[in-house]
């Protein structure tokens, strides 16, 4: 649909220009088509200009609908809707109503008067914001079913801790669709498909999981941490932290804000004066005495220069520091070998 030939306040003026004063207006009110109101009026608002029922309302708002799909100047505009449904079907068949009405215009008057068309035109099925999705609108019934059954299973393959980038997700989500015609096998039409959804999302870098994780719904300097450190993919020091949240995300963040708030967050592991790592990489906590003893326990007897390199990998210890632990006899003794092991 070209800009040119996409008028549809002018159509939605042709095919109203036979209803009546009353039902013109309800209709004009019901779907926010007058330009100096764009808001849409509730049933109990349009009955008390009136003094009549929310339900009499509701009846002349059906009414004057089945008047306008049965009038000549509707039939007359049909290529429009034709157009209109050739835009949606390139969209992916299925797009969320918002993303939908944005794709046409910026403006609420042109999305409302979008709205009205796609509400009169049985070429479309609206479906309702539930739990699962957002309000959306479909010209492929089938096709509707298996997005909707797709993202369903998407979102089950999902641990709750999951993010995936954005080229994978699309992948895992393109395994889901079992069958899928070429057309429709494109990145951006799979965007749209996963925007559908409420249970999945989308982080502020771009990586997609279950909405409601701390990982995917950033809450605070913590979910923004947890973000950076995960893409830096190595321990950081807190004002590092701090400086990256400030650069990535544009959030002015104080060091010692960042700092109170790793050390209380089980994502987080101090590795050594003021350096973080992941949980999830393997860091331990504790004294080096308690990793020496972990890793002695786990590994068995070992020489100094593998346990040196084994806490290393596990905490940012100074060297001189492991190597004093040891010589504690208290806790590690030294067999003829030269092979450490627990007291």
């Amino acid at each position: 649909m070209t800009t040119k030939s996409f008028k549809p306040k002018q159509i939605t003026k042709k095919i109203t220009s036979h209803l009546a004063e009353r039902p013109l207006d309800v209709i004009l009110n019901r779907f926010g088509l007058n330009a100096e109101d764009v808001e849409r009026k509730t049933l109990e608002e349009i009955g008390q200009k009136y003094k009549i029922t929310r339900e009499r309302v509701r009846q002349i708002e059906e009414n004057a609908l089945s008047l306008i799909k049965k009038s000549p100047a509707f039939k007359a505009e049909q290529a429009f809707f034709d157009e209109l449904k050739d835009v949606v079907k390139s969209l992916g068949s299925i797009v969320a109503e918002t993303e939908l009405l944005e794709h046409f215009a910026k403006d609420k008057l042109t999305q409302n008067h979008i709205h009205f068309h796609l509400t009169l035109s049985d070429y479309f099925t609206k479906h309702r914001e539930n739990d699962h999705f957002k309000t959306r609108w479909s010209v492929d019934d089938k096709l509707a079913e298996d997005v909707h059954n797709s993202l369903h299973l998407l979102y089950k393959s999902l641990n709750d801790e999951d993010l995936v980038p954005e080229t994978e997700m699309i992948e895992k989500f393109f395994d889901q669709m079992k069958e899928i015609a070429n057309e429709y096998k494109d990145e951006e039409v799979a965007k749209r498909w996963l925007s559908i959804s409420k249970s999945i999302g989308k982080n502020p870098l771009g990586e997609w999981g279950k909405a409601d994780s701390q990982n995917v719904k950033t809450r605070g300097v913590k979910d923004y941490a947890f973000l950076v450190m995960r893409k830096h993919g190595s321990p950081m020091h807190f004002k590092e932290v701090a400086d990256s949240i400030s650069k990535t995300f544009g959030r002015k963040t104080h060091f010692a804000t960042v700092h109170n708030e790793l050390i209380k967050d089980k994502r987080f592991v101090l590795v050594g004066r003021g350096l973080y790592a992941l949980s999830e990489w393997g860091y331990k906590t504790g004294i080096a005495r308690d990793v020496i003893r972990d890793i002695l326990e786990k590994e068995g007897p070992m020489s100094k220069d593998d346990i040196v390199d084994k806490v290393m990998k596990e905490r940012y210890f100074k060297k001189n520091t492991i190597l004093v632990n040891l010589l504690n006899t208290k806790y590690f003794k030294k067999d003829k070998k030269g092979l450490y092991s627990v007291a």
